[in-house]
């Protein structure tokens, strides 16, 4: 697929074998690409030979995808194959970083690093694809949030996997590799981006105080193990933790209301009877559990498209970039395509879906709102030039 005029220029294919890619440079048009997007299965995201074809064919772009726990293309969502967006800007300077999480319990420290490494003379965005399990994402959100100017927004996610929580791989010039954090940032004002993020779980029970908590781990509400409250709730899901927590999400909100957001469980500590969650659980935020409503989930979805729409300030985008919650597929299953069919009504048919189901979706709400890091939330970035 082709898409584009004389400024910006997408093309896309996706690949369900390994054989296939060696048929990429025939099929590619946009040789001269500034960018490229892969997000597939591990068997293709960490094969070099796989890679090595496409930075042959794409010599002059920066590449940047990861894992996914499944891949949007077009209005589908894919199983265990590789997306390929190549992108050509005639007007925008892009710049690309990268860097290794060694440290797991110094995300902040990493996202202040990677931002500051980026020139902000001019600089209009950033899109940011990080390591999907040893990382706290709030954290690492509010380093770039932090270091870069405050109309500059951040959005991406965290790469994801088929497995429930078993490893993640980022591309970042390079075949996969654990542990890595890509950002591709933006320049000029002639790159038009767009960004909205909705979610669409429902809260049910008493609101809880977390009593104890350290950055992602949370141990207690109102005094009682977190884990012992979760098994309480989920019943025979519980034997299933922590994948069968994507069902039930946590609500969080500070007490003065400035904040609010939803974290989803990533790991279980079963000796200390905590639960590791994808993001921040500050201690004295009040807490309540979630769990999915079909009809709002859809309906998050369209949230997010108008908001892109109302922040995107471009007449023709070409590109949305889709990062939804793993959480999400799992609750809607069969129904899944219907949360891309609600974007694709808003978006309409001259835009290219590319993107994934994530472990943390990065962005703001609105154009009236600051860069967070989410869970169980479609964030959709929408990209066009003039």
């Amino acid at each position: 697929m082709l898409l584009g005029g004389e400024i910006m220029v997408v093309e896309q294919f996706a690949f369900y074998t390994l054989d296939e890619i060696q048929n990429i440079n025939t099929l590619a048009k946009l040789k001269n690409s500034n960018l490229v997007l892969m997000f597939g299965a591990k068997e293709f995201i960490c094969n070099k030979d796989v890679f090595c074809n496409i930075r042959d064919t794409y010599s002059r772009a920066n590449i940047l995808g990861g894992t996914t726990a499944g891949e949007i293309f077009n209005d589908q969502v894919n199983d265990n194959i590789l997306t390929v967006t190549a992108i050509y800007f005639e007007n925008t300077k892009t710049n690309f970083f990268f860097s290794e999480i060694i440290e797991f319990n110094k995300c902040y420290e990493k996202g202040v690093e990677i931002a500051k490494l980026i020139p902000i003379e001019n600089l209009s965005h950033v899109f940011v694809i990080g390591e999907g399990l040893n990382i706290n994402g709030s954290k690492l959100v509010e380093g770039f949030v932090n270091v870069l100017p405050e109309h500059v927004k951040i959005t991406g996610g965290l790469a994801g996997d088929y497995e429930g929580y078993k490893e993640t791989f980022v591309i970042a010039n390079d075949y996969g590799k654990k542990n890595l954090i890509g950002a591709v940032a933006f320049y000029g004002d002639k790159i038009k981006i767009g960004y909205g993020s909705a979610g669409g779980f429902d809260t049910f029970g008493i609101e809880r105080t977390v009593t104890k908590s350290k950055e992602n781990i949370l141990y207690e509400l109102d005094g009682k193990p977190v884990l012992d409250l979760y098994k309480e709730y989920l019943g025979e899901y519980s034997s299933k933790l922590p994948v069968s927590g994507l069902l039930f999400p946590l609500s969080i909100r500070a007490s003065d209301n400035n904040y609010s957001y939803v974290r989803t469980v990533s790991g279980v500590d079963e000796e200390n009877k905590a639960l590791k969650f994808a993001g921040e659980i500050p201690q004295g935020y009040y807490a309540k559990l979630m769990r999915a409503n079909y009809n709002n989930l859809i309906n998050g979805s369209m949230i997010a498209a108008e908001n892109c729409i109302d922040s995107v300030n471009c007449k023709n985008p070409n590109l949305a970039i889709l990062v939804s919650c793993r959480g999400r597929r799992v609750v809607l299953n069969q129904m899944i395509d219907e949360e891309l069919e609600v974007v694709r009504s808003i978006l309409g048919d001259n835009v290219i879906f590319t993107g994934f189901y994530s472990n943390g979706e990065i962005a703001p709400t609105n154009k009236k709102s600051m860069t967070e890091f989410h869970n169980q939330t479609m964030t959709i970035t929408l990209i066009g030039e003039e």
